[in-house]
């Protein structure tokens, strides 16, 4: 059964697992709607967080985030055995920072279409300045402009995650969203690249086949952690929870639930 937080967190009770889901730029919560229902037939319950909550009151940077969610989940009952972390895109990125936290909850992670950092000053600047555009179109320009910009990115491919009234409804968060493309843009992101073997829990790299930049970053992250492992999802590009999400489903409750693919 669907329940809401006060945060805006959309939360589902289904077993002795808990899934928490990051969802990516210019998301919502609600975008995790259809695979935590496939969550909950395989037993696993699941958090979707409103990440804009972080962003409603002050700035909070990429290494801060991590740990605001790592005291997020350590204050919320949970009886359940095992508590997992799920993020794409930019809640992939997010999910790094609260992994490399010492100390962290999670027994396991699923990151879908993840950048683990940009290896160069350059690139890095050339990022933040086409956030800082980005930033300022959403803050300040015509909303569903901004959007049809945004989704007819090509990496994105065709696919909606929601519908369009929904999306011109995320308008009451422009602000928080605006701020996201300063705070945890890739270019403001340190490179992780490094740090990936400091994670000690399983973690499962997941890239679509038809995204060759990202299913190249996954491979190259997967090889770093012996406790990592790929999954390339067929018939999928960038946004593989929505191209291809019973394949999803099933990859991840697979993989918390045995360690299996």
């Amino acid at each position: 059964m669907l329940q809401y937080s006060k945060q805006a967190d959309e939360c589902r009770e289904a077993g002795p697992l808990e899934c928490w889901c990051l969802h990516g730029a210019v998301g919502v919560a609600a975008d995790w709607r259809g695979f935590a229902k496939r969550l909950a037939a395989a037993g696993i319950g699941s958090r979707a967080v409103d990440l804009w909550r972080f962003l409603e009151s002050a700035p909070l940077a990429l290494e801060d985030f991590g740990k605001a969610l790592n005291a997020d989940a350590g204050g919320k009952v949970f009886r359940g055995s095992g508590r997992s972390l799920v993020g794409y895109s930019m809640g992939g990125r997010l999910a790094l920072y609260s992994l490399l936290e010492p100390d962290h909850s999670w027994q396991a992670a699923v990151l879908i279409s993840a950048h683990p950092g940009l290896d160069s000053a350059a690139q890095r600047e050339a990022r933040q300045a086409a956030d800082g555009e980005w930033a300022r179109r959403a803050f300040g320009g015509d909303w569903p402009l901004f959007l049809d910009a945004w989704n007819a990115q090509p990496v994105l491919g065709a696919t909606a995650i929601r519908d369009a009234q929904a999306s011109r409804s995320l308008v009451t968060r422009r602000r928080e969203v605006a701020r996201s493309f300063i705070d945890w843009s890739l270019g403001a992101q340190q490179s992780l690249w490094d740090r990936l073997g400091e994670i000690r829990i399983p973690v499962l790299w997941v890239a679509g086949a038809q995204d060759d930049a990202f299913r190249t970053l996954a491979e190259r992250a997967a090889s770093l952690s012996p406790h990592s492992r790929l999954a390339v999802a067929p018939a999928a590009g960038h946004r593989v929870p929505w191209e291809n999400e019973a394949w999803l489903a099933e990859t991840t409750a697979r993989f918390l639930k045995f360690g299996d693919l």
